[in-house]
């Protein structure tokens, strides 16, 4: 008899796993064509008691720059934005990020990745930055990158208020130990083990006696994401909204 059919989908542990990530006070701002992010964002906004505010670029109705990514970029560096969430080509064990090719050496790479843009400068400056990588292999979680769009630790004596916080992938969460330049291993997700994750991962990491299973969503959460997160998602990312199960 196979075993029966979890009650949530990879995108909603996902979205529940990013959201445990963020602040419960303060700014998220969310990136470009980023809906589990943005789902993760929203669900932890409804949460918050009105402690906490979400920016999604390219939402008109949760956008709050009026002068678009310039402000952006401001509003950063002065210290108003809590937590990023960045992604890329290639993430390597010191979480050194690629968002630029693959496959050769720079200009000439054999694949082409979508660009920095403001990357490495919101990865300096904002406090929590949170990666996400959906796939979880040795082709984008390499041992060093081709290409470091924005680095993951910085020399001593460095000014840099910000910085990687943790990883989040189709796999497992990691915690980032800025001091090791380091990730730390949190926890599987459901039919996942250390030996599965390590032989998915090109980089190396630390595995404490610790680390358990990535908790599913419960019910409550599962409410919330197929209920007013997945309304205020379907304007924003309207395929992404109509994957989510509707609710009962």
């Amino acid at each position: 008899m196979s075993a029966a059919a979890p009650a949530w989908s990879p995108r909603e542990l996902l979205a529940a796993a990013l959201s445990r990530r963020l602040p419960e006070r303060g700014h998220v701002v969310v990136g470009a064509v980023s809906p589990v992010p943005a789902a993760a964002a929203l669900l932890s906004e409804r949460r918050a008691g009105g402690r906490l505010r979400v920016s999604i670029l390219g939402a008109p109705r949760h956008f709050r720059f009026s002068d678009g990514g310039r402000e952006l970029f401001d509003a950063a560096g002065q210290g108003r934005i809590d937590a990023f969430f960045l992604g890329g080509g290639q993430i390597d064990g010191r979480a050194n990020i690629n968002l630029v090719g693959a496959g050769g050496r720079y200009p000439r790479v054999g694949t082409r990745f979508p660009g920095s843009f403001g990357s490495a400068y919101m990865y300096y400056v904002v406090p929590r930055v949170i990666l996400f990588r959906e796939e979880h292999t040795p082709r984008t979680l390499v041992r060093r990158v081709d290409f470091v769009s924005a680095p993951g630790a910085s020399p001593p004596g460095v000014y840099r208020p910000g910085g990687p916080a943790a990883l989040v992938t189709g796999r497992a969460a990691f915690a980032f130990n800025r001091g090791a330049a380091r990730f730390v291993l949190e926890t599987v997700h459901p039919g996942e083990t250390l030996g599965s994750v390590r032989a998915a991962t090109g980089f190396d990491f630390s595995a404490p006696p610790g680390a358990g299973e990535t908790p599913p969503p419960d019910a409550e959460t599962l409410a919330e994401l197929r209920g007013p997160v997945r309304e205020a998602l379907a304007p924003i990312y309207p395929a992404f909204a109509a994957a989510l199960r509707p609710p009962p």
